[in-house]
């Protein structure tokens, strides 16, 4: 890794010409001494620890200080608490916002009080920061760092680095959201024990304390909000370009955007070695009638002048904090992170926040905005080269979901190759070469299992639950699951388990049993596509929700005694022992609570069958092949129970944007997988 110190002539220099390919490089950014503009005193707000000491005097030589961390090993351990310590993660700054504010109160009452329901706060580890005792207590609980002011942009990542920081966004999202939904079934619990208030804070309304405030700030605890030992500007490590992102908090915790509310996040000019604020990242939430988004020409309204109640402005805005930031950003050239909020269903809070990547602001004026007031706008446009802006392809999936052939003339070879029978249609698209592969073989929606194996004592396994209706806690199948259920009420699994039980033909229970998931099939509209990069893939057509069921992998189940045979004659065979157990992943956190254990019932068998997919496969058999996947295997039982041969079902790790190919680790490569994707 190299570090070069920009000339005074360049406020930003290029990366090294000949960077290590698999380096970290961190360009300085010293900006030119300019006379900084009034603006008032506005520090920066950390939620529940008193505000740091203010910052040294601004020095005349050089505008930012860049500080380099030491390269992560070439080989992480990432279940080791010290993950995090390349980009160590820590809460937001907002500025003086009611639902911040609400948060802070909120997060402290939930802290001081944790332990009273399903998640029990376990003793805290010893850490680097000091601890402080918060009043009333009587624990001591972690001192909070402030956010850094040093501006650091990562300028060139080698594979191996870019695999690295992946996983430890990923495990920090599988963490936020673990949390998340363990609240939310935490509430479940109280309200059907007819609780008013929400385990830990009283009786506090549960409807105005959101899980993913409580995640959040039990992340913040623990030091796990990622990015904030440094301030970086640019792209961030770990993060690409469309990545979807359900709430606000996510955004912070990651350091993508650390604003809870206001929506433009810039370092203050109280913090800034320069004495000017500089804006590091936007969010695009339509909410200003002002604003003109034309995808890669961006016209954005700066911040302030409206009345909170009627959303219009009533003053003009003043070129201050984040409106001068944006302001000194265009001066210095630095580029701003774009977030677009889209409006969608499938969101827990009605709208999802798409990554759209780097954009550079050109032009700034004051104007009369439509209620006749005057608006600071900012013109930005997006920088060439980057990959398709997340909220680009939402749309253009929405609209391929209604009429394809009007966006895509050639190029589809079936509209649906399971020929119906999938609950959704799979097309075939290649606009690549001539290969029609997909076509060959027979369409195998659910696997056909060995008689020997799923007949006899095998198929009534004890019989069924008795639930009239929708089951619940106690009920037989919840005793099969170890005593809970796998899934929350929309169908998304809590937590991996090496085995689970759905209930099936011998229960009374309904078809709309919350137990019911993975059986009913497909939920979103997949597609098998030609890559000149892999091959055959797939992709889908609807956002997918992180922890959500997408489909099973489907293929004649041989024995052992089968497969020995088979493979004699090179035929096509997936061995379900050989994927690793990513299932481990999704629910841990134990980086919040280092006493958490995996799950470890059901017990699963020794899984010695194997699939052949030479002649009949499904659509799982063309998902690529990664080391670091967004999806991975949980194994169920429904239909029979045999524990030596479950169903193959393949979960999402993390939300799946619209048209981003579906990935998933393998294990142990060798010639079947290329088989699969040639």
């Amino acid at each position: 890794m190299e570090v070069e110190e920009s000339s005074p002539s360049s406020p930003l220099s290029s990366p090294s010409s000949s960077p290590s390919s698999d380096s970290i490089d961190l360009n300085f950014l010293p900006f030119l001494k300019r006379e900084p503009k009034s603006e008032p005193a506005s520090p920066e707000h950390d939620p529940l620890p008193p505000p740091p000491p203010p910052p040294p005097p601004p020095q005349a030589a050089a505008a930012v200080a860049v500080a380099y961390v030491d390269p992560t090993p070439a080989t992480p351990d990432l279940s080791s608490p010290a993950v995090m310590t390349p980009l160590q993660s820590l809460p937001p700054n907002p500025d003086e916002d009611a639902l911040f504010a609400e948060y802070c109160r909120l997060a402290s009452l939930y802290l001081l009080s944790a332990g009273a329901g399903a998640i029990v706060q376990a003793p805290t580890p010893e850490a680097a920061a000091p601890a402080v005792v918060q009043p009333g207590s009587g624990s001591a609980v972690k001192k909070r760092r402030p956010r850094s002011s040093e501006l650091v942009r990562v300028s060139s990542l080698g594979m191996r680095d870019q695999i690295y920081f992946r996983d430890v966004v990923r495990r920090a999202r599988i963490t936020f959201e673990s949390l998340r939904g363990l609240l939310l079934k935490d509430d479940e619990r109280a309200e059907a024990l007819g609780l008013p208030g929400v385990v830990g804070l009283g009786s506090t309304d549960r409807r105005r304390v959101r899980a993913d405030l409580r995640a959040a700030a039990l992340m913040a605890d623990r030091d796990l909000w990622l990015n904030r030992d440094r301030r970086i500007v640019g792209p961030i490590p770990g993060i690409s370009v469309g990545d979807a992102f359900f709430f606000r908090m996510e955004l912070c915790v990651l350091g993508i955007h650390g604003q809870v509310q206001a929506g433009i996040d810039y370092l203050t000019a109280g913090r800034s070695a320069s004495g000017e604020p500089i804006a590091t990242s936007i969010i695009v939430s339509g909410g200003y009638e002002d604003d003109d988004d034309r995808g890669d020409i961006l016209v954005y309204t700066g911040h302030g002048g409206r009345d909170p109640n009627l959303h219009k402005h009533c003053v003009d805005q003043k070129l201050e904090g984040g409106n001068l930031a944006l302001e000194r950003s265009m001066a210095y050239g630095i580029e701003i992170r774009v977030i677009r909020a889209v409006k969608s269903k499938r969101s827990p809070v009605g709208k999802v926040y798409f990554y759209d990547g780097l954009y550079k602001v050109v032009d700034f004026w004051l104007d009369r905005g439509k209620a006749g007031f005057g608006v600071y706008k900012y013109k930005m446009i997006r920088i060439d080269g980057q990959d398709a802006m997340g909220s680009v392809n939402y749309r253009v999936a929405e609209r391929l979901k209604v009429d394809a052939l009007s966006m895509r003339p050639t190029g589809y070879l079936s509209f649906d190759i399971s020929m119906g029978r999938e609950s959704m249609p799979v097309a075939l698209y290649n606009d690549v070469d001539d290969d029609k592969d997909p076509l060959l073989y027979e369409y195998l929606a659910r696997p056909i299992f060995p008689s020997s194996a799923v007949q006899g004592k095998f198929a009534e396994g004890g019989g069924g639950c008795e639930c009239i209706e929708n089951c619940s806690i106690g009920c037989y199948c919840a005793q099969r699951n170890g005593g809970e259920f796998a899934y929350d009420k929309a169908g998304v699994l809590l937590r991996g388990k090496p085995l689970v039980y759905e209930c099936g033909p011998y229960c009374r229970c309904p078809p709309s049993c919350p137990n019911r998931v993975s059986q009913k099939g497909l939920k979103n509209r997949l597609e098998v596509f030609r890559s000149r990069e892999t091959g055959w893939g797939v992709r889908s057509l609807d956002l997918i929700k992180a922890g959500a069921f997408i489909c099973e992998f489907s293929g004649i189940v041989l024995t052992h005694q089968q497969s020995e045979i088979v493979a004699v004659n090179g035929d096509c065979l997936v061995h379900p022992n050989r994927f690793p157990p990513r299932w481990l992943d999704w629910g841990d956190i134990s980086d919040v609570y280092p006493g958490y254990v995996p799950p470890n019932h059901p017990a699963i068998a020794d899984l010695n069958f194997s699939i052949d997919v030479s002649r009949a496969r499904n659509v799982a058999c063309y998902f690529s092949h990664s080391c670091s996947p967004n999806v991975f295997i949980q194994f169920v039982l429904f239909d029979h129970y045999n524990m030596s041969y479950p169903h193959l079902m393949i979960f999402a790790l993390e939300n799946i944007p619209p048209l981003r190919e579906l990935s998933i680790d393998y294990g142990m490569i060798d010639e079947w997988v290329g088989k699969l994707t040639m």
